[in-house]
C-alpha cells in the first residue's frame, strides 16, 4: 500500500490493573480516502482514535500519522490535524463567527472563516452565540472548528449523533465535498449506513482486535455477503443461504402449486448484517483467528502486506 497516511502496526494498549484495550492492532490509511472505525462500545475505538491524535499513549507497537509518531508530534503537526469530538462540552457565549476566527489564529494556513461558515451551512446564523444554537447547529460548528485549520487529516467522532435524517443528509453533503478536496478523514460511527455512503474501506475491531479489515463492500468476504432466502412453512420460520435465490425461490413456489410460500423474503446482506455476524461471533467466544491462528488480510493489501488481528 502506497502513500499511506497512516500506518499502525501491533498496536497495543494495556491499562492499570492489566486491562489489555488493544491487542495487536494493524491497519493503513491512504492519502485522501475516508477510513471508518467501526465496533461495538469498549471494542478500543476511542483508544485507537486517541492515540493517533496524540493525546494517549500507547503499550507498544508503531504508529506513523502524517510521517510523525503522535507521541512526540508538536504544533506543527497538530496543526495539520482536523478533530472533530464527540462531545465538546459547554457552548461559549461566543458568536459563531468570533469562536471560528480565534480557532483560525492557532493555523499556519486557515481556510477562509467566511467560506467554512457557508460550508457547514451556518451563514444566517454567523453573528448569534453558539450557546443559542439548536444541538445540530452546534455540531456543525465543532465540525467548522475542525475543517478551518485546513487539515490533511480529518478524525470525525460520530459526527452525526443526535441529527435529525435530513440534517444527516446535508452533513454526508459536506463531508463529500471535502473528500473532493483531497481530504484524508478517520470517521467513527455507530450508524453503519453513514460508513457506507462515506468510507471506502473499513476496520471493525472487536475485543481490541482488527476482525474484518478491507472495502466497505467486500467486508466478511463473498461467503458473509451470500444471499438468505426466508419463509413460513407450517408456522415455523425457515431459511436457506444460496448463490442462485431466484431459482431456489421458483423451486419453492413450483413445490407450493399455486400457493406462495408465507413470509417469502431473499435478503441480501447488507454492512450492518455483516457487522453484527463479527459481534455475535466474540460473544459466543473466541475464535481460532482470536488466538492468533489466521492473520486478517485487507483485499486491497498485496498479501506480503497482510495485517493481524
Amino acid at each position: 500500500m502506497t502513500d499511506a497516511v497512516v500506518r499502525v502496526e501491533g498496536l497495543r494498549k494495556v491499562y492499570r490493573g492489566g486491562f489489555e484495550a488493544l491487542r495487536g492492532v494493524d491497519f493503513e490509511i491512504r492519502r485522501g480516502e475516508t477510513f471508518a472505525l467501526l465496533g461495538p462500545n469498549g471494542a478500543g475505538k476511542s483508544t485507537t482514535i486517541e492515540i493517533l491524535e496524540g493525546y494517549r499513549d500507547r503499550t507498544a507497537g508503531a504508529v506513523s500519522v502524517l510521517g510523525v509518531d503522535p507521541a512526540h508530534g508538536g504544533a506543527a503537526w497538530k496543526s495539520r490535524l482536523g478533530i472533530v469530538l464527540q462531545d465538546t462540552g459547554e457552548a461559549p457565549t461566543a458568536t459563531v463567527r468570533e469562536m471560528l476566527a480565534h480557532f483560525a489564529g492557532f493555523y499556519p494556513n486557515p481556510r477562509s472563516i467566511d467560506e467554512v461558515i457557508e460550508a457547514v451551512g451556518l451563514g444566517a446564523k454567523a453573528k448569534t452565540s453558539v450557546r443559542k444554537l439548536s444541538g445540530g447547529q452546534r455540531r456543525r460548528v465543532d465540525v467548522a472548528l475542525g475543517i478551518v485549520g485546513s487539515p490533511e487529516l480529518l478524525f470525525l467522532d460520530e459526527p452525526t449523533t443526535g441529527f435529525d435524517p435530513e440534517a444527516r443528509r446535508q452533513f454526508w453533503d459536506l463531508i463529500r465535498g471535502l473528500q473532493d478536496e483531497g481530504t484524508t478523514i478517520i470517521l467513527t460511527t455507530h450508524y453503519l449506513d453513514e460508513a457506507a455512503a462515506l468510507a471506502e474501506r473499513a476496520a471493525i475491531i472487536v475485543a481490541g482486535r482488527v476482525a474484518a479489515l478491507g472495502r466497505i463492500d467486500e467486508l466478511g468476504g463473498a461467503d458473509a455477503r451470500v444471499p438468505v432466502v426466508r419463509w413460513r412453512d407450517g408456522g415455523r420460520l425457515r431459511e436457506e443461504r444460496t448463490d442462485r435465490p431466484g431459482q431456489f425461490v421458483a423451486g419453492l413456489v413450483a413445490a407450493a402449486g399455486d400457493a406462495e410460500p408465507d413470509d417469502l423474503e431473499v435478503v441480501r446482506p447488507a454492512l450492518e448484517d455483516i457487522y453484527l455476524s463479527f459481534i455475535r461471533a466474540d460473544e459466543a467466544g473466541p475464535s481460532p483467528r482470536a488466538a492468533g491462528a489466521e492473520p486478517v488480510v485487507d483485499p486491497a493489501t498485496p498479501a506480503a502486506e497482510g495485517v493481524s488481528a
